[in-house]
Order: structure tokens, then sequence, then C-alpha cells
């Protein structure tokens, strides 16, 4: 019997999927069936097929092209195990065909519209586009990515054409947990810090596009939030903040940060802190019976064969399942899949690898008064209090 997800007699919680940065653009989009034009404007790599190499040099070949469902890998099975009912990512990569980079930003990623099936085949319901890489090929490529996820029926939070859109709360429509009530809704807001490196001149204005910006610092921050969920929020909602913020490598926590997510939760409603940017993954707190992620890793990524900071795991990632009460709407349980990236494919990691994921988040969560248990199939459940 599945221990994590109910079986079809018993009465369902609602199931969030959450990971970290998915990075589909650069090496992945030179694999997948419609691949860009190659160019890069980095100042070591010029060419994204290099990225290709590197990763066949440090795990084998990897078939061109592949298949829109390679990239996930055995993700698709455990989607297919704990049957989230929403699934949210943070996708790092601006989809478009514009040839035009941001002037003066190093890194560019881009993948080609015609790629987006490798989204659809997974069932992303939405995703966060508040991030350091959403407008790397212009206005014009950040135009044609919200084009392309809203042709391809995917929900996007914390970019547009404007401030008013990009700081829409979005609304999925999720089964009630709670018979004969419909559905339940997921809100979702998307911000971006300056601390993850995102250039003060993508904040989106009301005459300008853009992504909607953050400062954690700023004390009235959680007060705006707080004004965007009221206008919003239904009883029985589940609200998201996902917050792009801080540095790609370093465990701990800036105090900042810890103060603003509490701050969300008390002040403005919110349920869930989806924090991302860090390279690897970070401590988990559960506050006033809130999750709060404060960096979740690299999910899909085109890193493989880069060397250095191999001690913070950066290959590792976890497949985030957090899961409400049917009656209560209440945090019952977060369950995690250890994952590894290998032949730009999520792969389910090795025995010593979820061991090292264990560790590190039961070292990194004795500050918060977390836990995690490791069972059999090495996913790792949630323990607090």
């Amino acid at each position: 019997m599945n221990d994590y997800a109910p079986n079809a007699q018993q009465v369902r919680p609602l199931t969030l999927f959450l990971c970290g940065d998915v990075m589909t653009g650069r090496g992945i989009d030179q694999v997948l069936p419609h691949s860009s034009e190659p160019t890069l404007y980095e100042p070591y790599v010029r060419d994204a097929r290099q990225y290709v190499a590197l990763a066949e040099r440090a795990h084998g070949p990897i078939p061109r092209p592949v298949d829109w469902a390679y990239i996930w890998g055995d993700a698709l099975a455990v989607w297919e195990r704990m049957r989230p009912d929403i699934k949210l990512i943070n996708l790092e990569t601006s989809v478009t065909q514009s040839d035009t980079p941001w002037p003066g930003k190093a890194i560019h990623y881009r993948m080609h519209p015609a790629n987006i099936a490798c989204l659809t085949v997974a069932g992303i319901n939405c995703c966060t586009l508040a991030n350091n890489h959403t407008l790397d090929w212009g206005y014009d490529g950040l135009s044609e990515t919200l084009a392309t996820l809203a042709k391809a029926r995917i929900q996007t939070a914390g970019a547009g054409p404007n401030l008013t859109a990009a700081s829409a709360p979005v609304p999925l429509a999720a089964p009630d947990i709670l018979a004969g009530k419909g559905h339940r809704r997921v809100l979702v807001l998307a911000y971006g810090s300056a601390s993850s490196g995102i250039p003060l001149e993508w904040a989106a204005t009301e005459t300008r596009p853009g992504v909607q910006m953050i400062a954690e610092k700023d004390p009235t921050a959680a007060q705006l939030v707080g004004e965007q969920v009221r206008r919003v929020k239904r009883d029985g909602d589940i609200v998201i903040a996902s917050i792009h913020w801080g540095s790609n490598w370093g465990f701990e926590v800036p105090p900042e940060q810890r103060t603003f997510a509490h701050r969300l939760i008390d002040e403005a409603g919110v349920d869930v802190v989806h924090g991302h940017s860090s390279h690897h993954v970070k401590g988990i707190e559960v506050y006033q019976g809130k999750p709060i992620l404060y960096g979740c890793g690299d999910f899909l990524t085109d890193y493989e064969g880069i060397k250095g900071y191999e001690a913070f795991r950066g290959d590792l990632s976890l497949m985030y399942f957090v899961q409400f009460a049917p009656t209560t709407g209440k945090l019952a349980a977060m369950h995690m899949m250890p994952t590894h990236m290998e032949r730009f494919q999520v792969r389910l990691a090795a025995k010593e690898d979820a061991l090292w994921l264990c560790n590190t988040l039961n070292r990194e969560g004795k500050a918060f008064e977390t836990r995690v248990e490791r069972g059999e199939d090495n996913m790792l459940t949630l323990r607090w209090g």
C-alpha cells in the first residue's frame, strides 16, 4: 500500500507539489526537439551545446532529441503515486525566440517556444516568473514567454505586462477536500527580491513590464502582501507566497528572511512560504502550523559537470509534497522525495544521497525545531514541534 497517498476509499488530503528552480533553457533546450540558436553571451561559454558536452562527460551520452517527458525521468512515477492536486514550479527560463539578450547580464536562459510541451506533459499548473532569468531576453522575451505559457494553459504568477498583472494572485482550482463543496482554491502570489540577483530595472510598474519585486527588509512589505491577499482570499483558500530570494550558496537563513516569512503568516494570511534561489536545499520551518521552505534547491538544470561548490550537493534536490487535512485545511504532512540530476534527467537519489539530504535537513532544521525521517523507499517525512 502507498504509505503517503491515500487509496480511493480514503478521504484525500489536498496535496501540493512544490520544487525549486526549473531551468529548461540552454543545454536542456539543445537536446529537446526544437532547440534555440545556441549562441550564448556568457564570459566563458559561447555555445549552449558545451553544457551538453559537460553533462555527457560527467554521466554518459544523452540521446538527441529527447522526447518531451524525458527530462522529468523518475519524477513522473512519483507524481503518479502521490497524485498532487496542484503542481507549482519556479520557471527560471525565458520561453522565446528573441535574439536580443538583456544588456550587461552575464547569463541568459532561453527555451524555444515549440518545446513548451515539456511542461504540459508534466501537468504543470502554474509557473512563478518573479526570478532573475525571466527577462534574460528583454521585454519581447517576457511577452512571448507569457503568451506561450497562456496558450499552453499554464498559469503564471509574478511577472506581467504591468504591475497590476504581475501582482495579481493566481487562483488555482483543486478538488475540494470537503465533500460537496465544489472546488477549493489555491492562491499563488510570486515575488522577486534583489537579493537573488534580479536587476532593479526589471521591477514592473503600471507603465512597464517586469516582475513583482519585494524587499524582505522593508517593514511595509508584509503589509503589501496582506493587502493583496485580503482582496481575494475566501474562507478555505490556501495561499502560497512564492519568493525568489537570497544567494545561490550557503545554508544560513538570513534573519530578515525569517522575520519576513513569519510576518507573512502572522499579518498577511499566507499559508505556505515557498522560497527558492539557492542551488541546494535549505532548512525547513513550520511556524504557527504553516510550512516555510527557505530554499528548495535546483530541481532541473544543465549544471552537470560544472565544478565548484561540491560540498553543497547542488546535484541533489527534493520533490516537496505538502498535504492539508481534509476537514480543517491545516497542514497535515509534508513528504519529500530525494532526487538527483543525471544526463539532464530527474532521477531518484541513491540511498547514500538520500541519507545526505536527511542529515542535512536535520542539521539545518535544529534552529527551526524540525527534523525528517527517512522511509525504506528514501521518502523523507517532516516532523515538527
